[in-house]
């Protein structure tokens, strides 16, 4: 199998955001009105505003996408992740996720915020092995989200991540 490239947005590519995108929210929602101001312009909507479109290339053929929104300097909105359906189960949406997350880290971000829905199990799941939680509902900004999580980066004022010398471990009190 060929390798899997995560490479990032170029206006080239911007019909294949739209197609990706589309492919998926129609088959299990409609398009919104937020959803057509982002896949008509993703350079004016995602890239203009301080954000990223990441794209899975595999083959030269663009078979996965996925956005950082910037919603403050230190908070961007993960969204419009999408891998066609004949490409899925090879570890696409890993390689997005991984590829988006390292990004947010590099560019200091503290914070990855998402809004889905409970009916697309696999995507929830992929977000929690990533460490991502729910957070109570506030400020949906389209109809079919009924999910909120988040993921924290780095806390207010830390500038560097570190891991503990050991591992600790808590057992349960009984």
């Amino acid at each position: 199998m060929s390798k899997i490239e995560i490479i990032e947005y170029s206006d080239r590519y911007k019909e294949d955001f739209k197609r990706l995108n589309c492919a998926w929210i129609q088959k299990y929602f409609w398009i919104e009105p937020t959803d057509e101001a982002v896949l008509n312009q993703p350079d004016e909507a995602v890239i203009g505003n301080g954000g990223y479109i990441f794209f899975a290339r595999l083959n030269n053929v663009i078979v996965g996408t996925c956005a950082l929104m910037r919603v403050d300097p230190y908070v961007y909105e993960l969204g419009k992740m999408a891998v066609a359906e004949a490409y899925r189960e090879l570890g696409i949406g890993t390689l997005l996720m991984k590829s988006v997350i390292a990004k947010a880290k590099r560019m200091r971000m503290r914070k990855l915020v998402l809004y889905s829905n409970t009916r697309l199990h696999a995507a929830i799941n992929m977000y929690i092995r990533f460490g991502f939680y729910m957070v109570p509902k506030t400020d949906f900004h389209n109809y079919r989200a009924n999910v909120k999580m988040e993921l924290k980066l780095m806390e207010r004022g830390l500038r560097r991540s570190f891991k503990p010398k050991e591992e600790c471990r808590f057992d349960a009190l009984g």
